[in-house]
Order: C-alpha cells, then structure tokens, then sequence
C-alpha cells in the first residue's frame, strides 16, 4: 500500500516490506518549523532535514538509520544575542518486538549499553524521532564569540571582598618569596 503525503512521517509497521529497505526523507514546510522553533524556544530553525531507511532486522525488530542536519538559532546564554549553530548528526534506533527479556521474580539486571533500543508499536513515528534528536542534538549552552562570564563579588559594606587570588594562599607565599628574593630549597 502506498502511503498518502499527509501520512509520510508515519510508518505503519505492518505494511513495512520485510525484504528491502525503506527509505524515508522528512524537510518540513515552513510553518511547521515555525512550529517547531517555538516549542523548543528556538529563536529560529532553518534547513531541517531527516533522511533515512527502515529495514527488517531478524525477524520481528526493524532499524531505523538516518541522519539530521539543521541550523538553529539560539539565545546566547550570557548576553541573550543570536547564536546559528549548524547540526549533523547520524541517527540509530532499533525498534525490538520483545525489548524485555524474561526474568525469574526478584532478579536484579543491568541496563543495556544500547540506549537507541526501543520498543516496537504499531507504528514508527518518523517526525517524533526527528523532533527528539533536534532537543538531544541543541547546544546546551550556546555562547556568542567572545561572550564570557564576568566575575561578581560580593561582600558586607566596609569589608574587603574575598577575591579569586585571595582564596590561593600559596600563590601569596610564591609572591612573598620572590620579592624577599630568597631562593627556592632544592630537596634532596
């Protein structure tokens, strides 16, 4: 069955052909980025692009392998100016049919080493995917260049406030010693 364009980033697992590939590429229209942009508090999206394939992996789990590209723009965390920040990243899910191995009562497991494992539903959500590796793709703290974090100081009125260089005693000493002009020991 082909699919309707409304419905592309969907895939229903049961019309996945189980002996090739299927490929898939998702470039949303304008507003739908818009759309996009706010939910994330992006100050703007641009050039969004999912391109991939599904396949067949055993007999019941599929892959899904792909790659994301966008350019987001984002407030600058220490001056609030616009950061464009370009994204490439290559995406792995694997959808498993029985994600959960049976286990006698009370038996402790680790967790997998595979965090692009997930369980297989009815259908493969292409956009959602696309969305959620947009939030784990984003810079967690963008910075305009050269932008940097003054230091504060802080005290009670007609006290001395306690400065970076005061909280090193030793480097005092070493500035002590020098301008004494005494020479350092050489242990043996």
């Amino acid at each position: 069955m082909s699919q309707s364009p409304e419905s592309q980033d969907i895939l229903r697992v049961a019309e996945l052909p189980q002996n090739r590939v299927t490929p898939f590429e998702l470039r949303p229209a304008t507003a739908a980025l818009q759309g996009i942009a706010e939910e994330m508090g992006l100050l703007g999206l641009r050039k969004l692009a999912f391109k991939g394939t599904v396949r067949a992996e055993g007999r019941s789990d599929w892959l899904l392998e792909g790659t994301l590209g966008a350019t987001v723009v984002q407030p600058c965390v220490v001056t609030l100016d616009p950061v464009t920040t370009r994204i490439d990243v290559p995406v792995r899910r694997l959808y498993l049919a029985d994600p959960t191995p049976i286990l006698p009562e009370g038996e402790e497991i680790e967790m997998p080493e595979d965090d692009t494992a997930e369980p297989l539903g009815d259908i493969i959500d292409l956009q959602g995917v696309m969305i959620e590796e947009l939030a784990l793709a984003l810079p967690a703290w963008p910075r305009s260049e050269g932008a940097g974090i003054g230091s504060v100081t802080v005290t009670e009125p007609g006290q001395t406030p306690l400065t970076e260089e005061a909280m090193k005693p030793f480097a005092g000493l070493a500035a002590l010693r020098d301008k004494l002009g005494t020479p350092p020991k050489d242990e043996d």
